[in-house]
């Protein structure tokens, strides 16, 4: 059936999908003229198979139900859907692979809060399970400045509830559990004998799955699989509005798991995932790990995990991610690559064999198993470790950086930004970049102040202005970016770092080891005088 309708999306250029308020999703033709953008950049989808699923926020279902009819009237061959439309985006991912799909469609607003005032959001991954990359998404933004009609088949509504396969006209819908698949991969990839072994030895976790995605998935592979607890589990009931709380795994919004890790009676290890279950927090009992030092701590570790058991080709990690994974690789003798931040950089390096772990500071970390961060993924990995090495979260972060050194970092969001305000801050900043060379900021000299740019060893592609750095003599970073994660203004991070040699003092505090550098970010920025504000939203 073909529709007609002048309503259009304003996705940016280059992102890897949709953000918006629910409310805006919720506009007559909206999200129609978006899935037939994309559907309208793919070529020789007919007859092929493609994946649906979601983090199970408000808008979810619905959202599904117009995904499967206008697949049907677009001519694709089958889609298959998680049990209730949920599907976490790593398990999507694994899905896409698993089955050589044509590619998938997450419907997710990753960490942002649900419900009926929240956030939704869409992106498309191809046939190697990651996001849509540049090209392919500034087609689709193209597409939907001009659209003027959608194709979508009129038939009942589909039971999303009932595990199994129907046909209606040309098209084959099959229900699946959204966990099974995913939950055999990862007993490949990890010992869970040996995991299984030290739960049943007293050892006690705490998961918070923030009432998102991950509730059942950890439930089946935690609990049923590895014998943990039911008390391990908390908030693993997916709600459309996440309890009403904000499934973003940071000390913040997982404030509760913090405190419980950082008191005398806290469990050996807690972690948390977020709203479609990609990203992670990690915490031992007395002690937060960074997730830049828990990319470092487990490449420098995977070669104990047995699907890892002939090591690592290579590590990645996005340009604001602090330098510790770079010292790991130079250890192991395997490149280390340094990205803009996205996840579909890291996968033309997978694909191409170049790395086999990789991860961002915002949380994420992943493998060559999928083409995805992966939360569940992480914790299972450390758990592992853990295992293996027969010490506590603590024990094996110290040890690394007795080995290492350690890489001081700290992350500070200045949130809701006015867009005027956050892309004046960044444009004064960027021109006196040049200015700042060679001077001495509270006698640390700056040595190099620029814009990030990456060339792509694989493609070729260039992807320039993805960041702004100013580099010290002694090693320290000062980062300025411009975030588009979320749907109201801006959201300006400031990443700070500092190396401190093995033989220096390790176990500072992170923000009285980095309060000079702290105070030169702020100044250099004039971050309170432009936005108006005296302190971040969230200091992670």
């Amino acid at each position: 059936m073909k529709m007609s309708t002048k309503a259009y999306n304003d996705q940016k250029p280059g992102t890897s999908g949709l953000r918006k308020k629910i409310s805006v999703f919720k506009q007559k033709n909206y999200l129609e003229n978006y899935i037939q953008s994309i559907f309208d950049c793919l070529n020789n989808k007919q007859g092929k198979t493609l994946i649906i699923g979601g983090d199970g926020r408000y808008f979810n279902e619905k959202a599904i139900q117009i995904a499967i009819k206008m697949a049907a009237a677009n001519g694709f061959g089958k889609v298959i859907i998680g049990q209730n439309g949920l599907l976490s985006t790593p398990a999507a991912s694994h899905l896409i692979r698993h089955n050589k799909a044509f590619g998938g469609i997450i419907l997710s607003a990753s960490h942002n809060p649900g419900g009926e005032n929240g956030d939704f959001g869409i992106k498309y991954n191809i046939s190697n399970g990651g996001p849509a990359p540049q090209k392919l998404t500034d087609a689709i933004y193209k597409r939907t400045q001009i659209i003027e009609e959608y194709f979508i088949d009129e038939f009942k509504f589909i039971d999303l509830s009932n595990i199994g396969s129907t046909k209606i006209n040309n098209l084959e819908i099959e229900i699946i559990n959204p966990v099974t698949d995913y939950a055999f991969l990862m007993e490949e990839l990890f010992d869970f004998e040996a995991i299984k072994a030290m739960f049943q030895g007293g050892f006690e976790m705490r998961f918070d799955a923030m009432h998102a995605v991950n509730g059942p998935y950890a439930e089946q592979i935690f609990c049923d699989m590895l014998g943990a607890s039911k008390e391990t589990l908390l908030n693993c009931t997916p709600s459309t509005n996440f309890g009403g709380f904000h499934p973003d795994p940071n000390l913040v919004h997982a404030k509760e798991l913090y405190e419980l890790m950082m008191s005398k009676n806290a469990p050996d290890f807690g972690a948390a995932t977020d709203g479609d279950g990609d990203r992670n927090l990690i915490i031992g009992r007395g002690i937060f790990i960074t997730p830049s030092d828990s990319l470092a701590i487990l490449a420098a570790n995977l070669h104990l995990i047995k699907g890892y058991k002939n090591g690592i080709s290579g590590i990645a990690r996005s340009m604001p991610t602090s330098m510790a994974a770079d010292r790991v690789a130079d250890a192991l003798g395997v490149p280390i690559y340094e990205t803009p931040t996205g996840w579909k950089f890291f996968g033309n390096l997978l694909d191409d064999g170049r790395i086999t772990i990789c991860g961002e500071e915002s949380a994420g970390t992943g493998s060559n198993h999928v083409r995805e961060k992966d939360g569940i993924w992480a914790v299972l990995a450390w758990l592992n470790i853990l295992a293996v090495k027969k010490q506590s979260a603590k024990q094996v972060a110290n040890e690394h950086w007795a080995k290492f050194g350690r890489n001081y970092y700290t992350r500070f969001d200045y949130e809701e930004i006015e867009l005027d305000k956050a892309n004046k801050l960044m444009k004064r900043l960027n021109e006196k970049l040049d200015s700042l060379v060679g001077n001495e900021e509270e006698g640390i000299k700056i040595s190099t102040a620029d814009s990030f740019s990456y060339h792509d060893p694989v493609d070729g592609s260039l992807s320039e202005n993805q960041g702004l750095r100013i580099l010290f003599e002694n090693g320290s970073r000062i980062i300025f970016r411009m975030s588009g994660t979320g749907t109201i203004g801006a959201t300006i991070r400031i990443y700070i770092e500092r190396f401190e040699p093995a033989d220096g003092e390790i176990n500072l505090d992170t923000q009285v080891a980095l309060k000079q550098l702290i105070d030169i970010a702020k100044s250099i920025s004039d971050i309170e005088e432009l936005t108006g504000r005296d302190k971040p939203s969230v200091i992670t």
